[in-house]
């Protein structure tokens, strides 16, 4: 009968005062957003129930891009065993197509860097078992000046859907001054006539704030400008994400572009910081590495099983930052709830020296009088147990431990 009084006890103890710490106006929140509500949030095509796995090319490759490199990065996804652990969508970024339309209006691969067409390669991608991804702009010009899709939205939907592409990332360069919530509605209806059911990654850079409309539009939004590989970006980018939390779920998600690790720009311990967040904030994994030539550090962090299943929590409920302290704040509790009553918590030290990080059960919204047991995500290990009221590490510096919280007992007085 005590087991039995656990669950929904806990959660009244946690999960109820974490949605209100969730939505209570604090000054790490910069804006003041509704209840969060999940039959409001996401594009109705079955699509996104856990953010999105796999790999995009443009953070890498940017331009220099071409279908022997998809097509090893496809193999390489299967050889490295990411793709069995969730990396499944193979996202061509820009500068995949000719110049100019056809003289039918069509666009077309160019013929020097895509010689077999998108169809073929989308052919090689499914029979490996993985999901193909495009790109295209809600402009007249994508970023790299090749032909948009705005005014050509039925045409673009139909010629992707034909060729078997399952994503579609959709930029926001040479805009002609529309506003976005104008322009990004059109190729959603497009792409849902098709039939097909086609991953719609809306890129507008957080520009006109898409958490706020875009639920029913896309399946994930961009809410900040590019990410580059480097920790002032990075950090810089998660903070902006965090603003938005409560308008993610399953559906539709927040997106703080694409990630770094592996790409040389930042040490082991702020790409394992990066993947981190990352994961906790429920934003998509997308690799921005070239995956044909990791070594072996990259590896381990993208392959961390434990930290992927907390990005793909089926509670889909974006965890955010929960208490600051330090020069500047820089020692930072970052948390959420996951499913079966679970918590997970970063402490997250951006501080450029080593300290230690204390977090409290007030703090992650939980009542001292529950007992929890600690495990630690990148060591893979349990390392405390019965753990009441708080816990504190060493944490070095532009680093970041991750744990989940699991309760353990609940205190006598509090069942009766």
């Amino acid at each position: 009968m005590k087991n039995r009084a656990i669950v929904p006890l806990l959660f009244q103890f946690v999960l109820i005062p974490w949605l209100m710490i969730c939505v209570a106006p604090t000054r790490l929140l910069p804006i003041t957003p509704p209840l969060f509500d999940p039959s409001k949030l996401g594009l109705n095509n079955g699509l996104a129930r856990t953010p999105q796995m796999g790999w995009n090319s443009w953070n890498f490759f940017a331009c220099n891009i071409n279908e022997t490199v998809i097509k090893e990065t496809a193999d390489a996804l299967i050889t490295t065993g990411l793709a069995e652990l969730g990396y499944v969508y193979v996202n061509i970024d820009d500068c995949w197509s000719s110049m100019k339309r056809n003289t039918e209006g069509l666009l077309v691969p160019d013929p020097r860097t895509f010689p077999s067409g998108i169809k073929v390669l989308a052919d090689y991608i499914h029979e490996k078992g993985l999901k193909l991804g495009i790109y295209s702009d809600a402009g007249a010009f994508t970023c790299q000046v090749r032909p948009g899709s705005l005014f050509h939205e039925n045409d673009d939907a139909k010629l992707f859907a034909s060729w078997g592409v399952d994503y579609l990332k959709y930029d926001n360069c040479f805009n002609l001054g529309i506003k976005a919530n104008n322009r990004y509605p059109v190729m959603r209806d497009a792409l849902q006539a098709t039939g097909r059911s086609i991953f719609y990654s809306i890129c507008e850079w957080g520009v006109d704030d898409p958490a706020l409309w875009a639920g029913e539009v896309g399946n994930s939004w961009r809410t900040t400008d590019d990410i580059s590989d480097s920790w002032k970006s990075m950090t810089a980018i998660a903070d902006l994400n965090d603003k938005w939390a409560v308008y993610a779920g399953p559906g539709g998600w927040n997106d703080p572009d694409m990630l770094e690790v592996g790409n040389g720009g930042m040490t082991y311990q702020e790409y394992r910081a990066h993947f981190s967040i990352w994961a906790l904030m429920k934003a998509p994994l997308l690799i921005g590495c070239d995956v044909r030539n990791m070594d072996r550090k990259t590896l381990e962090i993208l392959s961390n099983r434990e930290v992927i299943a907390v990005n793909q929590d089926e509670l889909g409920v974006q965890g955010r930052k929960v208490n600051v302290t330090g020069t500047d704040g820089c020692q930072q509790v970052w948390a959420g709830p996951l499913s079966g009553n679970r918590m997970v918590v970063a402490l997250w030290n951006r501080c450029s020296k080593a300290g230690t990080i204390k977090v409290t059960w007030d703090v992650l919204g939980i009542q001292s009088f529950i007992s929890m047991s600690v495990r630690d995500l990148w060591r893979n290990e349990d390392v405390l147990k019965d753990v009441n009221a708080s816990f504190a590490t060493q944490v070095d510096a532009h680093s970041c431990e991750l744990f989940i919280l699991t309760p353990q007992t609940v205190a006598q007085h509090a069942i009766a």
